[in-house]
């Protein structure tokens, strides 16, 4: 829980190619998960691929528009 009582953010499938696509620009993890307010084990857990499975091919989809 963050300082205000309320759950943290859950990352969205979306959210997971974004990961994928700011990591790729050089962006650190921490950082990352500074912006959704997530615990910077859950972009770690997404580039492991251990959640949102499929996210790294939609993000080269992205990528490569």
């Amino acid at each position: 829980m963050n300082d205000n009582g309320k759950p943290s953010y859950k990352l969205a499938f979306e959210d997971a190619v974004m990961n994928w696509l700011r990591h790729w620009d050089g962006e650190f993890q921490n950082r990352i998960a500074a912006s959704f307010d997530v615990n910077p084990g859950r972009v770690n857990e997404v580039l492991k691929e251990r959640a949102h499975v499929g996210s790294k091919e939609e993000a080269l989809k992205k990528r490569a528009a």
